[in-house]
């Protein structure tokens, strides 16, 4: 289709790529937010926040200026990349210390967005494509606790939790099988709709806490306290920046392709300060680090949208319901083994993802595969034993206290050894060897 001028049609593109990002964007709240000891009321106001930052987010990408915004029809939110890291850092230091390592990673990503092209020849697929397995890899964990009803619940792993979780899993996979276009962009959406309403006809949702709920209510700056900051947790969520950023480029350029809209370095770099700058606002509402919405790039390309106006649509509609007290308190009501089966699949992703981007990796090459295979291993030998570095000093620990940061800093170092100044004659050597492997196995078929 056309690039819809039509008022009607652009009001209803943009509610569609909203609820195409609901389900991820509320679902973010809620794990970390559980994952930190909040309570309900406490939780809707989370998810209210991160409605309207997530808006306000977008709003700045859209806006296109000689500063910032690279001008695509792009919806922000929060990378599941930024969960595990956020829920170890809440566990340390609180919302607050989440606020805190959020708003210096903004700051980092705003001085990187300008010079980002030089330094990105130091994160290659093999460095992205492991940071992003590790995390994913680390949350797992929190979507199986949650399918079974949360940690500590009196009825984990009850048929009832079990029913549930693997049933939303379940519908998943069949509206990805069996549905096409804008139904299987927010399968997510709809399963969790379903999951929730099949979990109150078993008696498993009070809706007592909706009614009570107020219909309007302003946003306010670091609603859950002033920020703190902490070496290792302003670390970890910049490695995440960094890595969003590497993921963002590829959908500026899928973008770019698919309305036809061509980028150039100048516009990249505004789209990268567009990015840093939604981080800072995730931070200011001691909400999450935002960035480019990839699930909402499927949609595109299926409605054929060329022009922002949706994305500015989208924006707006997010801020509103933020503001409407009642949709926080409503998306609270999800029962913990509905979400846990919504995040085995989500989570799932995240790994797949990192799989994927492996799969551009040269593994003939002996020495790819130690950068692999350590990183993982120290990734998760540290989330799996966090005493292993008790008895170093404290600095060494806030690059080794947490498994993320850890295995982050060796695959970035262990790259730079092996790769980073490789010869030309090298590779072409390796390129030789894989010939001859492939010569070789070809005449013994033969």
């Amino acid at each position: 289709m056309n690039s819809a001028q039509n008022p009607g049609k652009i009001l209803s593109l943009g509610i569609q790529h909203m609820l195409a990002m609901y389900g991820g964007a509320v679902i973010v709240p809620l794990i970390v937010g559980g994952a930190v000891g909040l309570n309900s009321a406490e939780l809707a106001l989370l998810v209210s926040i991160d409605l309207a930052a997530c808006g306000l987010a977008t709003l700045l990408q859209a806006w296109k200026n000689r500063f910032f915004g690279i001008g695509l029809p792009i919806v922000m939110g929060c990378t599941f990349t930024a969960v595990s890291p956020m829920i170890i850092i809440g566990k340390s230091y609180g919302m607050p210390g989440i606020c805190g390592a959020i708003l210096v990673s903004g700051l980092v990503v705003l001085i990187l967005s300008t010079f980002f092209g030089k330094i990105v020849r130091f994160f290659p697929p093999v460095v992205v494509g492991t940071v992003v397995m590790i995390i994913g890899l680390t949350l797992i964990p929190v979507a199986v606790n949650n399918l079974g009803g949360g940690s500590g619940a009196k009825n984990f792993g009850s048929p009832q939790n079990l029913i549930l979780g693997f049933g939303v899993l379940v519908l998943i996979v069949i509206m990805n099988r069996f549905f096409k276009g804008f139904l299987r962009t927010i399968s997510i959406l709809l399963s969790i709709v379903i999951g929730t309403l099949a979990a109150a006809l078993m008696g498993m949702v009070n809706f007592s806490s909706v009614a009570s709920a107020g219909w309007f209510s302003m946003i306010k700056p670091f609603s859950f306290g002033a920020p703190t900051f902490h070496a290792d947790a302003i670390i970890a969520m910049s490695i995440v920046g960094m890595v969003s950023l590497i993921e963002t480029t590829g959908v500026y350029m899928a973008l770019s392709d698919i309305t036809r809209q061509p980028i150039n370095e100048k516009s990249m770099e505004h789209g990268y300060r567009a990015e840093g700058l939604a981080i800072l606002v995730g931070g200011l509402f001691n909400a999450f680090p935002y960035t480019t919405f990839s699930q909402n790039v499927g949609l595109v390309q299926m409605t054929g949208v060329k022009t922002r106006k949706v994305a500015i649509v989208c924006g707006f509609s997010l801020v509103v319901l933020g503001l409407i007290p009642k949709i926080g308190a409503l998306t609270v009501l999800i029962p913990n083994a509905v979400i846990g089966g919504a995040t085995l699949a989500m989570f799932g992703m995240v790994i797949a993802s990192g799989v994927r981007m492996l799969g551009k990796v040269d593994f003939a090459r002996q020495d790819n595969l130690l950068i692999v295979a350590c990183s993982i291993g120290v990734g998760l030998g540290v989330t799996v034993q966090p005493a292993l570095f008790a008895k170093l000093p404290s600095l060494v620990q806030i690059l080794t206290n947490n498994g993320i940061v850890a295995g982050s800093l060796t695959a970035l170092i262990l790259n730079i050894v092996f790769n980073v100044g490789r010869k030309q004659d090298e590779l072409e050597t390796t390129d030789l060897s894989k010939q001859m492997v492939a010569e070789a196995s070809a005449a013994k078929s033969e």
